[in-house]
């Protein structure tokens, strides 16, 4: 490589670097709880009682109700934790949510169902760009990417969320 073309291909890296990384960084108290409201698409991370900060969210494509089984379009209702992380989501970055849980397998399992899974807080999906109609998850929690690089940034594993009506 010639040395006029090195300097050119150097600059454009470090600017592209320059431009921010969907890796974020976050020094503020500790989330102790999530709190996802269904009837209002609002989610609030809180340290203890303190409310770090809110969000408006979308949902499942049929929201009312606790999701029962694989393919309903509802987002579970009632407590889970945080239990992985996935920075090469599909969905730009995502939370894993413990989704099923005992219950939700036998409650499926009564109807001869499977209850499903693989129900995350995330953002948009990277193909599509962002959320294109309002509550367009198949069972997710979602918000926009750059407020999702925050979440990502100040939730840890083992975060319990709980999911209300």
């Amino acid at each position: 490589m010639k040395r006029r073309e090195f300097i050119p291909l150097t600059a454009s890296v470090l600017l592209l670097s320059a431009c921010g990384s969907k890796f974020k960084t976050y020094n503020g108290p500790q989330v102790t709880r999530i709190i996802v409201e269904k009837s209002t698409r609002s989610m609030w991370l809180l340290h203890e009682t303190k409310v770090l900060k809110k969000y408006d969210v979308d949902l499942g494509f049929a929201p009312r109700g606790h999701k029962e089984i694989e393919g309903d379009g509802r987002t579970p209702e009632g407590s889970y934790f945080i239990n992985r992380r996935n920075p090469n989501s599909a969905f730009h970055l995502s939370l894993g949510m413990s989704y099923p849980n005992a219950k939700d397998i036998a409650h499926a399992k009564a109807m001869g169902k499977d209850p499903g899974g693989e129900i995350f807080i995330h953002g948009g999906p990277v193909l599509f760009g962002d959320r294109s109609k309002p509550d367009w998850t198949a069972g997710c929690i979602s918000v926009t990417n750059k407020e999702m690089e925050t979440v990502y940034a100040m939730v840890q594993d083992g975060t319990q969320i709980d999911v209300l009506p």
